[in-house]
C-alpha cells in the first residue's frame, strides 16, 4: 500500500480479522474479511453487522453563524429539522449544480454541527463553509481549544481525532445495547446526541447506508478499538466496503462518483427533495434553477436485469436498438439473486419500460423498476 494512504484507527484490528486491504479515497480501508461479502450482506439484512467508516470526514462548526454558514453552502434547509437531528444535503458546483458532495450534517447543539463528507471531499466543503460564513476567513480551531457556541466561528478539520462505526441491521440495536451501548441504542432515527458505550463518550446519530436501521458513533482514537471489540463479542460481524456498496445498491441510494459528481445535479439524481427552494440563497441555487425550468436531460432509473452477468458501471444502456442511457453502478443483489443496477436515462424512458443493458458486448435485458430494488 501507498506510504500516502490515511490509516483507520482501527486498521490493526481489521489486520488481526484477515480483512483485504484495499485504498478507497485516500484511505486504506477493509473491502472484505474471511467470511465473504455475501455472507456479511445477509448479515447485515437478517442481523446486524458493524463497518469502520472513519473514512468518512468530520468538519466541526461551531460559533456565531455556523448555522448561517451551513445555509449559505448546502442545499437543504436546517430549520425542518431542530438541534438534536441529521439531515442529508448537497453541495454544489455554483456553475453547473453538479454534486460536489452528498453530506450528512450532525446537528449537537444550538450553534454546534458536524459536518460529515465523503471521503475525499472534506477540503473542498471546509472551503464551502469559509465561503458561506460570515467570517470567511475564519480558520480552524483546536478542537479542543477555547472559544465555542459563543464565540466567534470556528470550522475545524477533526476527522483525525476520531473514528466512526456503523452498526446496521434489524438486529443493530439490541447488539449495540448489549455490547454495553444502551443510551447509543436508544438514539432515534435521524438523532443525533452525546451518549455512552459503557465507560466510552460517543456521538451517536440513527442514520446509515444500508437501508437498514441502526446507528452511527462517533468515537475517539483511543476508545475506537475497544467499542470495535465489544460489538465483536456481542455477535455482530464484520462487514467492508463490498458488502456496504452492495447494501446500498439493493437500497436505491446514491454513491458520489457514481450517482452524483460531476455533471450529475440533485435532479438528474431524482434527490429534488434535498433542495429547499423557499429557504433563501446558497450556493449553486441559480445554475439548479435553470435546469429546472428546463427540465432535467436524464434522470436515474433502476433497472432490473434478468439472470446472467451482472451490469457494470459504464455499461450502454438501449431501449427500442437506441442508446438511452449508461449504468452508473450495478452488481449482484445477495437478497434477489439477480443483477441490479441504477442507470442514467433519457426523461422519456419509464417505469416499466423494457431494456437491455450492454455488459461486454452481450445484450441482457433488463426492466425499468421503481427503488429501492429491496426494502
Amino acid at each position: 500500500m501507498s506510504d500516502d494512504l490515511r490509516q483507520s484507527p482501527l486498521r490493526r484490528a481489521h489486520e488481526q480479522a484477515g480483512a483485504r486491504l484495499v485504498p478507497f479515497g485516500g484511505w486504506e480501508m477493509p473491502l472484505q474479511y474471511p467470511g465473504g461479502t455475501v455472507a456479511e450482506h445477509m448479515a447485515c439484512r437478517t442481523g446486524a453487522a458493524v463497518f469502520d467508516v472513519s473514512h468518512l470526514g468530520t468538519v466541526r462548526v461551531r460559533g456565531a453563524g455556523a448555522h448561517r454558514a451551513l445555509q449559505r453552502a448546502f442545499t437543504n434547509d436546517l430549520d425542518r429539522v431542530g438541534v438534536g437531528s441529521a439531515q442529508y444535503t448537497h453541495l454544489l458546483d455554483p456553475v453547473d449544480a453538479s454534486v460536489l458532495d452528498d453530506i450528512i450534517v450532525w446537528w449537537l447543539g444550538a450553534d454546534v454541527f458536524e459536518v460529515m463528507p465523503n471521503a475525499s471531499n472534506t477540503d473542498r466543503v471546509v472551503a464551502a463553509l469559509r465561503d458561506g460564513a460570515d467570517e470567511p476567513d475564519a480558520v480552524p480551531a483546536p478542537p479542543a481549544g477555547g472559544g465555542g457556541a459563543g464565540g466567534g466561528l470556528e470550522i475545524a478539520d477533526v476527522t483525525a481525532d476520531r473514528a466512526v462505526i456503523a452498526v446496521q441491521g434489524p438486529e443493530a440495536r439490541d447488539r449495540v445495547a448489549a455490547a454495553g451501548g444502551e443510551s447509543a441504542a436508544s438514539v432515534g432515527r435521524f438523532k443525533v446526541a452525546e451518549a455512552r458505550f459503557g465507560e466510552i463518550p460517543v456521538t451517536v446519530a440513527g442514520t446509515g447506508y444500508t437501508g437498514e436501521d441502526g446507528v452511527e458513533m462517533s468515537v475517539g482514537v483511543e476508545d475506537a478499538e475497544t467499542v470495535w471489540r465489544r460489538l465483536l463479542e456481542a455477535e455482530v460481524v464484520p462487514a467492508g466496503l463490498g458488502a456496504r456498496d452492495t447494501l446500498r445498491l439493493e437500497a436505491g441510494l446514491p454513491l458520489h462518483g457514481h450517482e452524483l459528481g460531476a455533471g450529475i445535479t440533485p435532479l438528474q439524481a431524482g434527490l429534488g427533495w434535498v433542495v429547499r427552494w423557499d429557504k433563501g440563497d446558497f450556493r449553486g441555487r441559480a445554475a439548479l434553477a435553470a435546469e429546472r425550468e428546463a427540465g432535467p436531460h436524464r434522470r436515474l432509473r433502476g433497472l432490473l436485469a434478468a439472470k446472467g452477468r451482472p451490469p457494470r458501471d459504464g455499461c450502454t444502456v438501449r431501449r427500442g436498438g437506441e442508446p438511452v442511457g449508461v449504468v452508473t453502478s450495478g452488481n449482484f443483489s445477495p437478497v434477489l439473486g439477480q443483477g441490479i443496477a441504477l442507470a442514467l436515462l433519457s426523461p422519456e424512458v419509464a417505469v416499466g419500460d423494457e431494456a437491455v443493458i450492454d455488459v461486454r458486448g452481450r445484450d441482457l435485458p433488463a426492466k425499468v423498476v421503481k427503488t429501492p430494488f429491496h426494502r
